[in-house]
């Protein structure tokens, strides 16, 4: 009974304490709210399609009272296109929200764009609107919205791709056998999730200097900006054949562009002019394929930048791989050559590499050995390659014939601008600057950002000719 007394006794002391704190605690109708931002701002959102969720806060900085704040709703109400969540509350108008002092709450916001008729970007503006002691104080809402030609899961049927308005890509899309697909200059290629592009037919990708072809991801936020692994690849499978891409940007993909096909005759790609970056796996994929490229920089992958396996005959001029992958431990080289696979049974099967050739590029990063070879015992005569007037990092550990390393530079540093952000142009010390192959640099005379390589000393080496 003692032990009761004493409880109760004390609960009643609390209640005390308590509603006299409460006492001291009024509506202090002269106070302000504080908001975080006074602008929440959406990039480019597609039409139909929701945005990321942002948010602002809300505080109470007086010391005075409490602010009764006695309606937070949309301006533009049930038809605006913005969503609004306070503190687990949905709804375009929430109502009696106190907030005490030093207090704060959260404002989550969301827009989806209707669709429209225009090709280029609309401006969508709404504000939330906080009603408190008889005072008004907003925040303002703005969205770009873009409307789009959307492919979901099907196979083109247009055969050109203009540049009026963006390409979304949901549940990847096909070139079908025997059809082909050109890309303008200036198109804006957007993929879902997981979405690729199947080729097996022929795509022609036709951008310029001014207006490259861009394929990423459809994240649009600045928080995506380089992100990799946001989608899946270009992919060209068994059969397609005479592709082309030039003046291309890839970035944030799973795998820039892996070549199945191991056509008789003629490429299986010409790759020019182009920059695959940002990759979560390889950039450049190949599967005994036929590539010819130039003026071409692969970047920042998280296993390599090429991977030229299974054989194949590869040709690469004024081409820099450079690989500085800020989102995780890269252990596999650069650059990868292979000639040899097992298959389900457990047979070895050796497909050759009947040429490999390099001339004038650059193959580096910040690991020891960029330069990989896994060729199958015995088999020296099914991979051949040569490297003329290249830089390169290689272990100095690794078998290499040497005589197929001719004039280049191994194990110094080329000096790249800013690697870490992709830009690979070579810095005033270069040792790449001058030393050149001219006899190459004579078929590729302007560099991948339309430089000349001849009115200097010499060509440089990889695909920026240094201009001072």
């Amino acid at each position: 009974m003692r032990f009761l007394k004493t409880g109760l006794f004390a609960f009643f002391i609390l209640t005390l304490v308590f509603s006299a704190c409460r006492k001291d605690i009024v509506v202090d109708s002269s106070a302000k709210l504080i908001f975080s931002t006074d602008t929440i701002m959406f990039d480019t959102v597609f039409t139909k399609i929701g945005s990321t969720t942002k948010f602002f806060t809300v505080r109470n900085q007086s010391d005075k009272g409490i602010i009764s704040i006695d309606k937070i709703f949309l301006q533009g109400g049930e038809n605006s296109n913005f969503r609004l969540n306070v503190n687990g509350n949905e709804s375009a108008l929430i109502g009696d929200v106190e907030l005490f002092p030093g207090d704060s709450i959260y404002v989550f916001v969301e827009v989806t764009v209707d669709p429209n008729n225009s090709n280029s970007p609309v401006i969508i503006e709404d504000k939330v609107i906080f009603d408190h002691n008889e005072k008004i104080q907003d925040v303002d809402l703005v969205a770009f919205g873009q409307n789009y030609h959307k492919l979901d899961g099907e196979f083109d049927t247009l055969h050109v791709w203009h540049s009026d308005k963006p390409y979304l890509i949901y549940n990847s899309m096909g070139v079908d056998s025997g059809e082909t697909l050109v890309i303008e200059k200036g198109c804006q290629i957007y993929f879902h999730h997981g979405s690729s592009l199947f080729v097996w037919g022929t795509l022609h990708v036709k951008g310029s200097l001014e207006e490259p072809v861009i394929f990423q991801g459809d994240r649009l936020e600045n928080s995506f900006e380089d992100v990799p692994g946001q989608w899946g690849h270009i992919r060209f499978l068994v059969g397609s054949h005479s592709n082309e891409i030039d003046y291309a940007v890839i970035k944030n993909a799973t795998i820039g562009i892996q070549v199945d096909s191991f056509p008789d005759i003629g490429p299986s790609l010409k790759l020019s002019n182009t920059r695959i970056e940002n990759i979560s796996a390889v950039g450049l994929y190949t599967l005994g394929a036929k590539i010819q490229a130039s003026n071409c920089v692969i970047s920042n992958c998280g296993q390599s930048a090429a991977q030229l396996v299974i054989g194949g005959t590869y040709q690469f001029y004024h081409c820099t791989f450079g690989n500085y992958y800020a989102y995780g431990n890269r252990v596999t080289p650069t650059v990868l050559l292979n000639n040899w696979y097992e298959d389900v049974h457990g047979n070895i099967n050796v497909r050759a590499i009947d040429n490999a050739y390099f001339s004038n590029c650059i193959i580096y990063g910040d690991k020891e050995g960029e330069l990989g070879f896994d060729m199958y015992p015995g088999t020296l005569g099914s991979f051949q390659y040569t490297f003329e007037n290249c830089l390169m990092r290689i272990d100095p550990d690794m078998e290499y014939v040497e005589n197929r390393f001719l004039n280049c530079i191994l194990n110094e540093d080329p000096f790249f601008m800013d690697p870490l952000e992709n830009e690979y142009q070579l810095d005033t010390l270069s040792v790449a600057k001058d030393v050149a192959d001219p006899t190459t640099a004579q078929f590729y005379p302007a560099d991948l950002e339309g430089n000349s390589r001849f009115e200097d000393v010499g060509p440089d080496i990889g695909a920026y000719e240094r201009v001072e």
